[in-house]
């Protein structure tokens, strides 16, 4: 029965004993070498690629004004309101059904533009900016079960066309 899982990770996630392997500057690299290790029938259940060296990568996609906080806030508030609006004409009929889907836009409308202005207001200018972030590694290392290293090494040896792998 295994252990609890290392550093919090899933079971599913976790190997009991892992060992490096070797370190990959790309993510490409790093599956090339399970691949090859797979081809030659390696027991590839026992291997983990694991992203190292994070880095958080923001960028700025734009200048955030009054204007459009408001538009946002529009649009997001219009999809909400027509979704409440969908699910109230299941109740109605006829004419009624496409009343209440134009009043729940038009609401969502109105509280969508209410909201956008009011949180960007309540930035006082401290964040006059969009932008979208994504957190990416810049290297990568292949862990293997520690009872599996030696045979995983010897294999990956063979491996034609290898990428240099300093550790």
């Amino acid at each position: 029965m295994p252990g609890p899982s290392p550093r919090g990770l899933r079971p599913s996630l976790a190997l009991e004993f892992p060992q490096s392997l070797g370190m990959f500057d790309k993510y490409e690299d790093a599956q090339r070498a399970v691949d090859y290790l797979s081809d030659h029938h390696f027991a590839v259940q026992n291997c983990m690629i694991v992203g190292t060296e994070l880095r958080q990568v923001e960028r700025v996609t734009g200048r955030l004004t009054y204007g459009r906080a408001a538009g946002a806030g529009a649009a997001s508030g219009a999809w909400m309101g027509l979704f409440v609006g969908l699910l109230l004409s299941l109740f109605s009929s006829g004419s009624n059904a496409f009343a209440a889907i134009l009043t729940g836009v038009l609401i969502g409308l109105m509280f969508g533009i209410a909201f956008g202005l009011a949180s960007y207001a309540a930035t006082g200018g401290r964040r006059d900016f969009t932008s979208v972030s994504q957190v990416v590694a810049t290297r990568y290392e292949v862990l293997v079960e520690h009872k599996l290293l030696a045979e995983a090494q010897q294999l990956l040896a063979q491996m034609p066309g290898r990428p240099q792998q300093p550790l």
